[in-house]
């Protein structure tokens, strides 16, 4: 079996997705190329945030990020992470209030805004929030609620209630998959309800998700992707999805 180096990264993804591990040498024998351009393809999805090499082959991220700490999380696709980050304090202006989800995506967009003046932040992350109050022009409000300990984040009622009595110019949020079907989606329950009411309490949302996580659907609805009005990703071959998401009305801008 043959094919360009592009449909079988595809195909690399989708396995990877499906079975949770991959072989070098399964994938040569499957595609009838080297092992050497196996391991080229695994490195370039790698980088991509598609998958991480082990010896002799690579895993997928779901099972792995599922299992890491906030420090594990924070280094996985960084570079992707830190693009994404910087074209999305681009939207921000100055005296702009802002509302952010927890996730590490936010802390690399929280240091990329750093240079902005007067900017009001509200967000659910005792981390993200203990790094802002250190901003000279910042004023940082940190919600209260139900403390996630592994995560840093604040959750429940309680921090739903307090949202009801803020407005802001934009709200950036993190997710863990978008899909045009399948919506705006996040590995947690306990930060779907908030994360939706953030978008509600905004004049605009945007996501940023690096291109790992196009296409994906994961346990918890946030709500559908057309509530979204831009996506700020990294480049992806993922282009049948990023066409749908642009049908959807969602302006799309890639780092």
């Amino acid at each position: 079996m043959s094919s360009t180096s592009e449909a079988r990264r595809d195909e690399i993804i989708a396995l990877v997705q499906s079975q949770g591990k991959v072989k070098v040498s399964d994938l040569s024998e499957k595609y009838n190329v080297s092992e050497v351009s196996i391991r080229k393809d695994l490195e370039i999805l790698e980088a991509e945030g598609h998958l991480s090499r082990i010896h002799g082959g690579a895993v997928g991220m779901n099972k792995l990020y599922l299992s890491m700490d906030l420090t594990e999380r924070f280094k996985t696709n960084a570079p992707a992470k830190k693009a994404v980050a910087e074209l999305a304090a681009k939207f921000v202006n100055d005296n702009d209030t802002i509302m952010m989800n927890a996730g590490t995506t936010m802390a690399y967009v929280l240091r990329a805004l750093r240079g902005k003046k007067n900017i009001n932040s509200v967000t659910k992350s005792g981390q993200n929030a203990t790094e802002a109050a250190l901003y000279p022009t910042f004023n940082v409000i940190l919600l209260g609620g139900e403390l996630d300990s592994k995560y840093q984040f604040v959750h429940g009622r309680d921090a739903i209630h307090q949202l009801e009595n803020y407005h802001a110019t934009k709200c950036i949020i993190s997710v863990d998959g978008i899909s045009a079907d399948s919506g705006l989606t996040l590995y947690y329950s306990n930060e779907a309800e908030l994360a939706r009411k953030m978008m509600d309490s905004s004049d605009m949302t945007i996501v940023v998700a690096d291109s790992s996580k196009l296409g994906k659907n994961v346990f918890s609805r946030i709500t559908g992707a057309e509530k979204a009005d831009v996506l700020i990703t990294n480049r992806s071959n993922n282009t049948d999805e990023l066409l749908k998401l642009r049908e959807l009305g969602i302006e799309i801008k890639e780092a």
